[in-house]
């Protein structure tokens, strides 16, 4: 019997490891004995079981619950992550034909969204730092001059905290949209645990967000694809809300998705910001001892950056001078079995969560220690140049579900994209569908293919060609 995929997560299991990565409750059975439900309570709506399509029942309950800790008026189980979450606000929050005010860098599922919702996009630029290679927050006063500019925006879409932690002026943001009569919608898939510790970032909710999407599986106890939708505001129309979660979510919602998501709120309720706090203690510890070793790199912020309004500690980027990003990753893993969330040129993350425990770091710390002291004493730093600014022709659904012809990248200035190019790192999009195709764009481009960065989207033997509008 051939079965891949599970015998690699078998030698997985059976590995001794650490940590960084997600999901949040890393991998430890502590919770509950989940044997007792697996696979005995994978089960469909029975009586007395609800139904997440019209919860009247346990659900609704459940959900009520949600709202009450997480601070929301209503709160709905998104089984599919939160891209079904940023699907079912947006379609929540719009009418097909609305134009959406966006960061540029934000998830793909934003950018999805808008074409399954067929709303029209203006980008807002989140500030490039030079220093550190990074890409941080929104100034609020970039939004309050997109929005004098443009009465047709119904919607503000910010990411709040970013990849790495960087959180902008939530509470200004939400002040400025509210008075230019907008709603604001807040992607939180990284900041769920912020309600749980005053030690944290503001929640978006409590800073005057109408909505929020949170990934509770990113950095609370909760499995993999469950999240939560939040309405924060009576700006939100409730019944459209259900409309459009009935609308993308599936019709077989997961039983132990919605328990597992009922878990971790429960569980944060009683003992786990006990344990949050106790690990934001043991991260500031960390990093006062990362800061004072020879060569290593800790991005906390900077405070010349005014675009940075706060940092969550609980993800730590750091880096090795002479080792690049990927490297030190890959030594982490390789000789000290801690496994890290991500990583690109210059830095690698550690992904923290309450279910770490204070022996994670101690490993951590060692095996930064280490590679430190054995690092080359020429430092290897490749300057990643901020993407261009792309100019929107047509409607990104128009360009998307287009007549489409593959041509080869330097024949492409002067078209229009029909497709999304990604460099991973930095994971923002240099093209997206229905944008002008420039010189300088597609120089961009090919510095990154020369620098050995993955490029998606990009197709050929080579990655040679690109798809455009016919």
């Amino acid at each position: 019997m051939k079965t891949p995929i599970l015998d690699k997560l078998m030698e997985l299991i059976d590995k001794e490891k650490v940590s960084f990565h997600m999901p949040g409750h890393k991998g430890k059975n502590t919770l509950i004995e989940w044997a007792k439900l697996i696979p005995y309570g994978d089960t469909t709506e029975l009586p007395g079981l609800d139904n997440l399509h019209n919860a009247e029942g346990i659900i609704k309950e459940s959900q009520e619950l949600a709202a009450k800790a997480f601070g929301a008026k209503k709160t709905i189980y998104s089984v599919e992550g939160t891209t079904t979450g940023i699907y079912i606000a947006l379609g929540t929050l719009t009418t097909p034909g609305d134009k959406i005010l966006i960061q540029r860098e934000c998830h793909k599922s934003v950018y999805n969204g808008a074409i399954l919702n067929k709303l029209s996009l203006e980008y807002i630029y989140t500030n490039y730092n030079n220093k550190y290679q990074l890409y941080t927050g929104v100034d609020p006063l970039e939004v309050d001059n997109k929005l004098k500019d443009d009465p047709n925006i119904k919607v503000v879409v910010v990411t709040y905290p970013n990849y790495y932690g960087i959180c902008s002026d939530i509470e200004k943001i939400a002040q400025i949209v509210h008075k230019h009569g907008r709603t604001l919608l807040v992607d939180e898939a990284h900041g769920s645990h912020f309600i749980f510790s005053e030690k944290l970032p503001v929640p978006a909710l409590k800073a005057g967000a109408d909505m929020t999407v949170q990934s509770i599986h990113k950095t609370l106890p909760s499995f993999t694809q469950t999240s939560m939708v939040h309405v924060g505001t009576d700006r939100v129309n409730i019944r459209k809300f259900n409309e459009m979660s009935n609308l993308y979510q599936t019709t077989s919602p997961s039983y132990l998705f919605m328990a597992s998501l009922e878990l971790a709120r429960a569980y944060m309720e009683y003992e786990g910001k006990e344990r949050l706090n106790r690990n934001i203690d043991c991260i500031y510890e960390l990093m006062e001892s990362l800061k004072s070793i020879d060569k290593v790199i800790i991005f906390t912020g900077d405070k010349d950056d005014r675009t940075i309004y706060h940092k969550d500690i609980t993800k730590i980027l750091l880096g090795i001078k002479g080792i690049t990003g990927t490297q030190l990753s890959q030594m982490l893993m390789d000789n000290y079995g801690i496994y890290m969330e991500m990583s690109d040129f210059n830095y690698t993350l550690a992904l923290t969560s309450l279910m770490n425990e204070p022996e994670d770091f101690n490993e951590l710390l060692y095996a930064v220690e280490e590679i430190a002291s054995h690092a080359p004493k020429e430092a290897k730093h490749f300057q990643i140049p901020n993407i261009p600014k792309p100019k929107i022709e047509m409607p990104i659904y128009e360009a998307y579900y287009s007549q489409k012809e593959e041509i080869h990248l330097k024949d492409s200035i002067g078209r229009i994209s029909a497709s999304f190019i990604t460099p991973y790192p930095p994971g923002v999009p240099v093209l997206c569908p229905g944008e002008f195709i420039t010189e300088e764009l597609i120089d961009y481009i090919q510095l990154a293919l020369d620098k050995g960065i993955e490029i998606i989207g990009l197709i050929g033997y080579n990655k040679e060609k690109i798809q455009v509008v016919s």
